[in-house]
């Protein structure tokens, strides 16, 4: 009976420690709007992230309905999310067509757990021919490493509707996780 008193303590006291109460509203208050833009609104760090890849290795977001940050509407739209640091800060590129059309920082960045994506990602569903082809590039990328493509970075993406028409999205990419409050109302 003592065990499992103190198991629910334990418990209840480990629950209430990694439960954080986060205030985004005073969060969104603080986050500067970002000032800088790129020259022709070109990415300059897409190059040499595509330079391996056959496709884009950003995360594409879908956004049905306006998003707002401070005086900036995000449009509905497709975008390719990207992060980029600029004088010691992280911000989100939301690009289309390679153009970056808004800027919007990042609040917080954190590594992403070990595990999470094998857990959350699904295992891709190939025919008994794509196995064998995929087998055949890899023993030759085995014994030539010059043939050997490196693989691309794994994305994935949160959003949770919050309180007081916030909305927090939460992109992974590669080891990172960055985090971004938005409002889906004007402010």
């Amino acid at each position: 009976m003592k065990r499992i008193i103190v198991t629910l303590f334990c418990l209840i006291i480990g629950s209430s420690v990694l439960a954080k109460d986060v205030d985004y509203e005073q969060i969104y208050r603080d986050l500067p709007v970002p000032s800088h833009s790129y020259v022709h609104n070109i990415d300059p760090g897409e190059a040499y992230d595509t330079k391996n890849t056959a496709w884009s290795p950003y995360p594409l977001f879908r956004l049905t309905a306006p998003l707002f940050f401070k005086t900036t509407m995000i449009e509905p739209g497709y975008y390719l999310l990207t992060p980029r640091e600029h004088d010691g800060k992280w911000y989100m590129l939301f690009k289309v067509q390679g153009k970056i059309k808004y800027i919007v920082p990042v609040y917080e960045r954190d590594v992403t757990p070990v595990g999470f994506y094998e857990e959350n990602l699904p295992e891709p569903k190939m025919t008994w021919s794509q196995k064998k082809h995929l087998n055949f590039l890899k023993f030759v990328g085995e014994r030539f490493d010059k043939s050997m493509r490196e693989p691309i970075p794994q994305t994935y993406l949160e959003i949770y509707d919050l309180e007081n028409n916030f909305i927090s999205l939460i992109v992974y990419w590669g080891n990172h996780r960055y985090y971004m409050v938005l409002r889906n109302i004007a402010m």
